[in-house]
Parts: structure tokens; C-alpha cells; sequence
């Protein structure tokens, strides 16, 4: 684990959502996923993936349980929530602390982040409390082979390529983010907060890419087969 964080120690972060912590020694990764219960074919997947732009086995991808996807998507969000969002805001008030004579300049900034985090936090609530339960209960009555009526009339009303249709692209209002610090801020006593938070936007962008990918092309085709199977129990 330690030789794979000093080829790319952006890995750390997929390492830290996963609550593995720092104080590896010696271990493998296969010791360290073994010791926090995570699927150790699945883990390599997912840090290649997020090493490589280029690389990303969609069906090989496909083969994982559903229930090591949504686990890894969902660590994921609390790794947004609890630390990247948080972080980026402290950055941004200590910009306005520093920068007291451009505070009403900086206005604009402080109000498109809000939107966003507003916006990323919708986005999550809606997949924690509609989207996964949905998927789950689809699992669950796979495993059971249960013929539950009312899940296939919930399935009917709402589907997983509903859920794809609707899915927002909060990517899109991030690089709008982006732009503001590089374009539109006045000239600041010092630019090393700016510098920092347009890295820390740089690196959400990148891993919200990385999890809509996971999401788009891995989890939604996943379901819909799944879903196809339920039908099938009523056939």
C-alpha cells in the first residue's frame, strides 16, 4: 500500500473515504482491504480508475456486487460532504478575512459556492434516500426471488433510466466556479488562498468526474439489468 501512494499520492483520498489510515508498515493491499472488509479486486479497480483517465473496465466493472458499488458511492459522498465542502468554505472565508477592502467584490464568489454546495447537497440527498433504497430493495427481492408487487409498481412508476435522465451534472456549475477565481477576481493582497482553493476545485472536479463515471456507466447499467431480472419473476 505504502509503494502505491508514493507512485500517486492523489490516491490517498480514495484510501481515506475508505477509512483506511495512515500507519500502513509493511501491509499489502490485499491485508489492508481484508482488514476493512473491502472487496480487494473491486479496490484495484477503483484506484486504477482513478489513477488513469484512460483506463476503465465498464464490464469487468459490472461484475462487482451492486452492494460494493453503492457502499464505495456512498463513502464517497461523506467524503464530499464531511471534508472536501468544508475545506473549500474555510479556504473561501479566510480569502475574505485576508482580503477585508475587496470583501464586496468577493460577494459573487461567496454566493455562486453556496449555490453549489446547496447544489451537490441536493444532489447526494436525493441518491442516499430515493435512489440507493430503490436499488437495494431491487437486490433484496433478487435474492429472495420475491414476486413483491410493490416494488415492481414502484419500478414501473420509477425506473433507473429515470433516475439517468434526471441525473444533474453538478460538474457544470464547478468549472463556472473555477472561473470566477481565475477570470473575475479583483487584483488580492495575496493570491496563495486563491491559488489553493482553485487546486482543492481542481481536485473535486476531477473525483466528481471519476464518481458520475461509476455512476453513469457502471451502477445505471447494472440496475437496469437487475431490473430486467425482477420482470422477470412476474413473467
Amino acid at each position: 500500500m505504502a509503494d502505491m501512494i508514493h507512485l500517486n499520492y492523489m490516491l490517498l483520498s480514495v484510501i481515506n473515504r475508505l477509512e483506511m489510515k495512515l500507519g500502513f508498515g509493511d501491509a499489502t493491499i490485499e491485508d489492508l482491504c481484508r482488514k476493512h472488509n473491502v472487496n480487494t479486486h473491486f479496490f484495484l479497480e477503483i484506484v486504477n480508475t482513478f489513477h488513469d483517465k484512460n483506463y476503465f473496465p465498464q464490464k469487468r466493472m459490472q461484475t462487482f456486487s451492486v452492494l460494493d458499488i453503492i457502499d464505495y458511492l456512498r463513502k464517497t459522498h461523506k467524503f464530499y460532504l464531511n471534508q472536501k465542502l468544508p475545506i473549500i468554505e474555510k479556504m473561501i472565508n479566510e480569502l475574505i478575512d485576508e482580503n477585508q477592502a475587496q470583501k464586496k467584490s468577493l460577494t459573487l464568489l461567496v454566493s455562486f459556492f453556496t449555490e453549489y454546495k446547496q447544489e451537490l447537497i441536493n444532489h447526494i440527498e436525493r441518491e442516499e434516500k430515493k435512489v440507493y433504497p430503490y436499488i437495494l430493495e431491487i437486490y433484496n427481492a433478487l435474492e429472495a426471488k420475491s414476486k413483491n408487487q410493490e416494488l415492481f409498481n414502484k419500478m414501473n412508476a420509477y425506473s433507473i433510466e429515470k433516475y439517468e435522465g434526471e441525473h444533474d451534472n453538478v460538474e457544470e456549475k464547478l468549472f463556472d466556479l473555477k472561473n470566477i477565481i481565475i477570470k473575475y477576481l479583483p487584483p488580492l493582497v495575496d493570491s496563495n488562498i486563491c491559488n489553493r482553493i482553485l487546486s482543492e476545485l481542481f481536485k473535486l472536479e476531477k473525483d466528481l468526474n471519476d464518481h458520475s463515471r461509476i455512476e453513469d456507466k457502471v451502477l445505471v447499467p447494472k440496475v437496469s439489468q437487475m431490473e430486467e431480472s425482477f420482470r422477470k419473476l412476474f413473467a
